[in-house]
C-alpha cells in the first residue's frame, strides 16, 4: 500500500494506492492517525487507487471516522472504484460515510 499526504485548501488529503486488506491495514491506520494528528480535523481520503478493500480496511476507516467525529471534524471519501463501492454498500458504510465521486467534488464538500 502506498500512502501520500498533501494539503489542499486547508484540507488534509490522504491518497491510497493498492490493496487495503489485513496486510496493509496497520500501515494505513498509522498513516491516517498521523494525518489526523498533523492536519487537524478536516480529512479527505482519496481511494481512486484502491482496487480492493477487506473488512480490516473497513475497520480502519470506521475507527478514523470516530476519531474525526470526536474532534468535531469532517471526513470525506472519494474515488471509490466499483468493487470497493459495492463492498461499502453491502456493509452499510454508504450511509455512514460521505462519499464523493472525485477529488474536486470532495473538496467542495468542505
Amino acid at each position: 500500500m502506498e500512502i501520500t499526504n498533501s494539503q489542499e485548501n486547508g484540507v488534509n488529503v490522504v491518497k491510497l494506492f493498492g490493496r487495503f486488506d489485513a496486510q496493509s491495514a496497520g500501515q494505513v491506520d498509522e498513516g491516517l492517525q498521523k494525518a489526523v494528528a498533523d492536519g487537524g480535523n478536516k480529512l479527505l481520503i482519496d481511494m481512486t487507487g484502491v482496487e480492493y478493500i477487506s473488512s480490516a480496511g473497513l475497520r480502519v476507516l470506521l475507527s478514523t471516522a470516530k476519531r474525526i467525529n470526536a474532534s468535531a471534524g469532517k471526513l470525506v471519501l472519494c474515488g471509490l472504484q466499483p468493487y470497493v463501492l459495492e463492498v461499502f454498500d453491502v456493509a452499510g458504510f454508504t450511509s455512514i460515510f460521505q462519499i464523493q465521486p472525485n477529488l474536486a467534488a470532495a473538496l467542495e464538500g468542505f
